[in-house]
């Protein structure tokens, strides 16, 4: 920055004379084309001359010029296309520069520094503020849904408290964890939901080992780089974020309602001999629930309980500073109210970053976060909705809420909304703060030290009365739990960077070390004195007092060395090692190294390349590194005691032994190899630029539960045993498809596809109990194969299996004339998909813009909850189906039967067959329509910028399960919502 306003300067010093008899005053601002921001440092030059001029802060300029005639201004910024400007008059100009592709070589953070994207030799995924920004979402994963090739991104749950569950090429692992690390401003931070996507300057995935080997173990399931926004000198700059919108249920299939109720009920009783005609009813039907059927009542309970939610997001930001001191601040309020009463999510935090420079050589900064969540959990209602009888009312003659309808078995589905019947409210506050002090001792010489803390401390309180769905009549219960966490982190790191001829040469070192440590108590007691206390004031319970609690305390000690070398900017090789010490793993055990070597070939930069006119960009990328996992529970290599009911005859007595799981005195590393070859490319001057990536990841000596038998005292132990591999093809395309001055057109393609595989067993072929298998992904589906309903003309086929018309027909798998589950069971599907991809598209036209997204995961199998809604003997409510009777006969659904309860369908006649779908779909994500007011408007309300929008988020999904969205996963409770948005975004 010095240095671009010091050469205008000196130019305009030696132009002076000559200029100073017959000139005039031409003002203007440089804005960014795409987001209206005023440009600083942009050179604007009189034509032909050394007159110029430099922008200000918010791009304004002022440059003498001759009195009369026209003027041609060259104007020229890095990273953006130089444009030639014909000036009249001394009219304030308003030029408008656009990104240069070809010219913008954009860094790259990578682990403890940062590189040209031309010069990255890993497989690493770069995410832009304004990507981010596309898709508005609490957390900032959500937003990056479908965009990121290689990472599978879905939401957990439709309820306002959930999370999203990310992987980055698959699940490694059996029973450890498979998430990413994730990266803040330099600091391990676990909390991503807590970050504000608005405060996110740029985020960077990093995917192959070569890239995450810097992290050593924490990096074995890729990493994840957040990089938060800073100040920058100059006035200082006001933004605010705001948007407000309505939920509703997108997606959700319905039960029977009465009528399908009594005639499924009447079927069930027909199979029996019970039920022959509607004379009969009587045998089956209560006096009350034949006066419903006669009144025409069909409740629909889970309309009782779906409301419309509100989503709002309102973000106010202040960023500016000095040439030393630089600043960035901000305040955001989140707020969800679910589809349920009761479940409802308010997070505040607040931000403020700086960065001072004492002098030439040190620059000392601090970034910090203060987040508070106050969040009410409801607990799920749909399982008794789904189920109980559409011939009952929720209200009694009174208008009172039936606390059981009609004096039933079941309790009301909508009782916990009744005031102070119900509470789960958990309240949490986090303080993440990173400070750091950079010492430049030589020009190529940098020191930095970081010290990060955590702390979070949280208290969940859940109170149950006695009539709610929980406590179905029994006394009330409360419970109070408190959580503390701290952790620590200091790292230190020295870089060097020196360019000598056609060589360039960065050596990174680093010493790290992490604490971890968690304290947590829990206090629960039954019918208390009064309900109105809630979980205040347990004292008062007079049944099963209890109180727990625990402490866990661990640490991870990290020495790193890497080397990144360039020859003639076209070759380049990065060597990377490390070596990590956890205190979770076992005494001689504690120590694994790391290393990873990468190269890449800038192909593009050959001289056989500068006639290929069609290629602009092309770089080929070999990597191949180990990582590790240490991920398990806290003193898994010891054997710990618990506390067991005892006693010496009629007195009592402490008594104690083995936790269920023994400590394993032999626990190591789970490592991780992977080879990954990849290709950059960019094509017609960049319109077209893409990346190709192939890998295969193989992993050793994996952390497995192992269960032990009941004779042994014990239940698991945890070892070294086994290997996964993960072997998969990512691809990523961007098009400039049109790029005019009115009008743009962008579109992204992402597509990956992921193969797992157990690969070891410990030398067993499978372990059915877990349903681990060689050959298949760490999660599939195991059982027998459903091929149909036996009909009336196989009654001599059925038989031979112990069956009859009406009920489930499986595969006889080995032709043995029998089904046993040893041998006619298999692996029926995936509950991963095969593969992911996304389409993008984003449209501007003036001031307009439009974006859409559509988002697919195909060939995924899990279990519908929806269709374990179905009772053959017709007491509960059931899932609408296609079931066998006589004058039916469907090969879907098994004949109702009453002599045949839910359990032995599901255990004896194979009725988890029925619950298993293609889990498939194609989703629109998100569509967007935006409009940035003109400049001449913004002037006059002193704005920098101002763009209103409208938004939908999960408009529509595509699949063979109606009425479903399969990003559940086969899950029926909290449905994923519909949201529909208005918002803004503006700046002073």
């Amino acid at each position: 920055m010095k240095h671009s306003l010091l050469l205008p300067a000196i130019l305009l010093c030696a132009a002076a004379p000559a200029w100073a008899q017959q000139t005039r005053q031409l003002s203007g601002q440089v804005l960014d084309a795409k987001t209206g921001e005023g440009l600083a440092g942009v050179t604007v030059l009189v034509k032909g001359t050394t007159n110029g001029a430099s922008t200000g802060a918010d791009g304004q300029f002022t440059l003498s010029v001759p009195t009369t005639g026209e003027v041609q201004l060259t104007v020229s910024y890095i990273g953006y296309v130089t444009q030639t400007v014909t000036a009249k008059g001394d009219g304030n100009l308003n030029i408008r520069l656009a990104s240069d592709t070809k010219a913008l070589d954009e860094v790259v953070v990578i682990g403890y520094g940062q590189v040209k994207k031309s010069d990255v030799t890993g497989a690493i995924v770069s995410v832009k503020e304004e990507d981010i920004k596309k898709t508005p979402a609490a957390n900032v994963m959500e937003s990056l849904q479908g965009r990121l090739p290689g990472v599978d991104i879905t939401r957990s749950s439709g309820s306002a408290t959930s999370g999203v569950s990310v992987t980055v090429r698959g699940n490694r692992s059996l029973t450890a964890n498979n998430g990413p690390l994730f990266i803040v401003d330099g600091v391990q931070y676990n909390s991503i939901q807590d970050i504000n996507p608005n405060d996110i300057a740029s985020m960077e995935v990093l995917k192959d080992a070569a890239s995450t080997a810097v992290y050593g173990s924490r990096g074995a399931n890729g990493v994840i780089i957040v990089t938060t926004k800073r100040g920058t000198s100059g006035q200082p700059r006001v933004t605010i974020n705001s948007y407000y919108g309505q939920t509703d249920v997108a997606n959700y299939p319905k039960v029977n309602n009465a009528e399908q109720y009594v005639a499924q009920k009447r079927e069930a009783n027909r199979t029996t001999g019970l039920w022959n005609s509607t004379a009969d009813d009587s045998k089956i039907f209560t006096p009350y629930e034949l006066e419903s059927i006669a009144n025409g009542v069909s409740t629909d309970w889970m309309e009782l309980l779906l409301r419309k939610g509100t989503q709002q997001e309102h973000q106010i930001g202040l960023s500016g500073g000095s040439e030393k001191t630089k600043f960035y601040t901000s305040f955001d309020y989140f707020n969800e109210q679910g589809l349920f009463k009761l479940d409802n999510l308010n997070r505040y935090s607040i931000r403020f970053n700086i960065d001072q420079e004492i002098n030439k050589k040190i620059t000392i900064g601090l970034q910090s976060q203060l987040t508070y969540y106050n969040q009410s959990v409801r607990r799920d209602p749909t399982n008794q909705a789904n189920k109980i009888n559409p011939l009952l009312t929720p209200y009694d003659a009174n208008g009172n809420i039936a606390i059981f309808p009609n004096s039933g078995n079941f309790i009301n589905p909508i009782i916990d909304e009744v005031n102070g019947n119900y509470e789960n409210n958990t309240r949490t506050t986090r303080t993440f703060t990173t400070g750091y002090v950079s010492y430049q001792i030589l020009p190529s010489l940098n020191i930095r030290s970081n010290l990060g803390l955590t702390l979070s401390n949280a208290r969940t309180g859940i109170y149950q009365g006695s009539n709610t769905l929980d406590r179905n009549g029994s006394v009330p219960q409360s419970s109070y739990g408190t959580q503390f966490l701290t952790n620590w982190s200091w790292e230190n790191i020295v870089n060097y960077n020196k360019t000598f001829g056609d060589h360039s040469l960065t050596a990174t070192g680093v010493t790290s070390l992490l604490t971890f440590n968690t304290e947590n108590s829990n206090a629960q007691g039954r019918n208390q004195l009064l309900a109105s206390q809630l979980y205040y004031n347990l004292a008062n319970a007079n049944q099963q007092l209890g109180i727990n609690s625990g402490y866990e305390d661990s640490k991870l000690i990290s020495f790193t060395g890497r080397v990144q070398y360039g020859y003639k900017g076209r070759y380049l090789l990065t060597l990377t090692g490390r070596s990590d010490g956890s205190s979770k793993l076992a005494a001689g055990n504690k120590w694994a190294f790391f290393p990873s070597a990468a190269v890449a070939w800038r192909i593009i930069d050959e001289d056989f390349m500068k006639n290929v006119s069609a290629v602009t960009d092309l770089k080929l990328r070999v990597s191949y590194g180990r990582a590790g996992n240490y991920d398990v529970p806290v003193y898994s290599s010891q054997s710990l005691l618990s506390r067991i009911p005892f006693g010496y005859g009629e007195t009592s007595a402490p008594g104690y032994t083995f936790a269920n799981r023994i400590g394993n005195p032999d626990l190591g590393w789970e490592l991780s190899n992977t080879k990954n070859i990849g290709l950059d490319f960019g094509l017609l001057d960049n319109r077209l630029t893409g990346s190709v990536d192939v890998y295969n990841t193989k992993t050793t000596d994996l952390l497995l539960d192992r269960f032990l038998p009941l004779s042994s005292g014990v239940s698991v132990i945890t070892q070294n045993i086994g290997s996964t591999r993960n072997r998969g093809i990512e691809v990523g395309l961007n098009g400039r498809l049109i790029d005019n001055e009115n009008f743009k057109w962008n579109a992204g393609v992402a597509w990956f596809m992921n193969r797992e595989e157990i690969v070891d067993l410990g030398g067993a072929s499978s372990d059915i109990t877990n349903g681990w298998f060689i050959g298949s992904p760490t999660r599939v589906i195991y059982d027998y194969e459903k091929i149909g309903i036996w009909q009336l003309d196989e009654v001599d086929q059925a038989k031979a299996y112990g069956q009859k018309p009406g009920q489930i027909k499986v595969r006889d798998l080995n032709g043995d004339g029998q089904i046993t589950a040893s041998a006619d069971r298999k692996v029926l599907g995936w509950r991963v998909p095969k593969w992911n991809g996304s389409f993008n598209s984003d449209f501007s036209y003036k001031g307009f813009d439009l974006s859409f997204q559509f988002f697919a995961r195909m060939g995924q199998m899990f279990n519908y909850e929806y269709n374990s809604f179905y009772d053959p003997q017709g007491i509960e409510n059931s899932s609408r189906q296609n079931y066998w009777t006589p004058e039916n006969p469907s090969n879907d659904y098994p004949r109702p039967d009453a002599s045949l309860s839910k359990t032995t369908q599901q255990s004896a006649l194979y009725g988890n067959t029925l619950y298993y779908r293609d889990g498939s779909y194609v989703k629109l994500r998100a569509a967007t329509l935006g409009y940035n007011i003109p400049k001449s408007v913004l002037d006059k309300l002193h704005m920098s910028s101002l763009r209103v929008y409208v938004q939908g988020k999960n408009l529509a999904t595509w699949s063979d399960i109606e009425d479903y969205d399969p990003e559940r996963g086969g899950a029926i409770t909290s449905p994923i919502p519909r949201v529909v948005l208005a918002g803004l975004n503006l700046g002073f």
